[in-house]
C-alpha cells in the first residue's frame, strides 16, 4: 500500500518465459486478494496488439486492438513503456494503460516477458519485479 494519498502505487511486474505461468499467478492473485478492507487493490494494464481478435476477445478488454501504422506511430512518439513484434503483430504495454491502473488508486499489474523487462527498466516506472522460472 502507499504512504499517501498522492503517491502513485508502484506497479508489479510478473516475468518470465512465455508459457511459465504469469497469467495463472496473476488470476490466482485477483481471486485472493480482490479486496482489501472493501477497497479493490489490483488492476490489470490492458496491453496493445496489431493482431487480429479471436473469438470471445473484446478490444479493450483483452487486449487494445489497432494498427500497425498506428501503433508505430505511438512507439516513435514514446506512448509505450515496452513493445515487441512477434510473429509480425507488434505487442506492447502504452503509458496511459499503466496511468490509468494507477490514477484509481490501484497496484497495477503487468505480465511482460524478458525483452519487454529490458525496457520497462529502461523506463521511469520503477516497478516491483516478479520473476516466475519453469521448474527445469
Amino acid at each position: 500500500r502507499r504512504s499517501t494519498m498522492t503517491e502513485l502505487p508502484k506497479p508489479v511486474v510478473f516475468c518470465g518465459p512465455s508459457g511459465v505461468g504469469k497469467g495463472t499467478l496473476i488470476d490466482l492473485l485477483m481471486a485472493r486478494f480482490p479486496e482489501v478492507d472493501g477497497q479493490k487493490q489490483f488492476g490489470f494494464s490492458v496491453s496493445h496488439t496489431t493482431r487480429d481478435p479471436r473469438p470471445g476477445e473484446v478490444d479493450g478488454v483483452a487486449y487494445n486492438f489497432t494498427s500497425v501504422d498506428a501503433i508505430k506511430k505511438e512507439i516513435d512518439a514514446g506512448k509505450f513503456l515496452e513493445y515487441a513484434e512477434v510473429h509480425g503483430n507488434y505487442y506492447g504495454t502504452s503509458v496511459d494503460a499503466v496511468a490509468s491502473v494507477q490514477k484509481q488508486g490501484l497496484i497495477c499489474v503487468l505480465d511482460i516477458d524478458a525483452q519487454g523487462v529490458r525496457n520497462v527498466k529502461k523506463s521511469d516506472l520503477e516497478p516491483h519485479y516478479l520473476f516466475i522460472a519453469p521448474p527445469s
